[in-house]
């Protein structure tokens, strides 16, 4: 019972809050960087707050509670670590080999994305729409690379509802909830990344909106991951909930703030941002 819940909750919040961003993206047909740079700094900021206030903290926690030794603290952040550097090293590999083909992209290019097209490579998609031979590889990377912002949000997910016993009880409230509806705030954006380009390239909206829900998906499929590994013993929920966390946490500063302050060159992104770590912390607590 508690897998099935696990599915419903982030499969509205990964897929239908994608293909949300995708019907809004599908009839604006424009680009709409100042928005997005908004929710994404806005979201950033929640994520944030949860993970430290958190999904981190949980470990000390059962330290004080004699569930783990004075280790704890060092599997957490070997754990974050690992995290970090497996997602990092998987958008270094993607970005090498995309950037590269995209002409405008140089040395003196940002080394992350600045514009809706760039947040999920369609810009790479754009190159070699007329070449048949390298079309569909490219249209690999894409959804490679959006399928690889969702998994460890999923993760991210599925740990946080490991340290709820019961979740059909709590389906609704704790760190697991809240991290859904942020992570699905956070689709909306994403999913107006992939359907504006697909429609501005000729894509019909219906078509454009159905691929861009389906993006969504993998955010199911690492919150079943998540859950399950948390749920082998409180030493693998610790492992599960800091790999999580570093993935995340790569995902804010390594992608979703640069981002959002280069989409929109103001104060207002580290405004929103701030404001999202507030609304964070007050989540958690509440």
């Amino acid at each position: 019972m508690n897998y099935l819940a696990i599915i419903v909750i982030t499969f509205i919040s990964g897929v239908i809050g994608t293909g949300l961003g995708g019907i809004v993206g599908a009839v604006l047909r424009r680009e709409s960087n100042k928005i997005v740079s908004l929710l994404l700094s806005f979201a950033a900021g929640i994520m944030l707050a949860v993970v430290c206030f958190d999904l981190m903290s949980e470990p000390l926690e059962m330290m004080k509670e004699g569930i783990l030794g004075w280790y704890a603290p060092f599997i957490v952040v070997a754990s974050v670590g690992i995290g970090y550097a497996v997602v990092y090293l998987l958008n270094f590999v993607i970005d090498k080999r995309t950037n590269r083909e995209v002409v405008h992209i140089d040395e003196n290019h940002p080394q992350t994305a600045d514009d809706l097209d760039e947040l999920i490579h369609s810009n790479h998609l754009e190159t070699h729409k007329n070449e048949k031979s390298n079309l569909f590889i490219a249209g690999l990377v894409m959804m490679f690379a959006i399928a690889l912002h969702n998994l460890p949000e999923g993760m991210v997910i599925g740990a946080s509802y490991a340290i709820t016993p019961d979740i059909t009880a709590n389906l609704f409230s704790g760190s697991g909830f809240i991290m859904a509806i942020v992570i699905g705030l956070h689709n909306i954006p994403e999913g107006m990344a992939v359907s504006v380009p697909l429609v501005s390239g000729g894509m019909g909206k219906v078509k454009a909106v159905l691929l861009t829900a389906l993006s969504g998906l993998p955010t199911v499929f690492g919150a079943l991951i998540g859950y399950a590994i948390g749920g082998i013993n409180e030493i693998m929920l610790v492992i599960s909930l800091g790999f999580a966390s570093g993935a995340m946490l790569y995902v804010v500063f390594g992608e979703l703030l640069p981002e959002s302050i280069l989409m929109w060159k103001s104060k207002l992104p580290a405004l929103s941002v701030f404001i999202g770590v507030l609304v964070g912390f007050l989540l958690v607590m509440f």
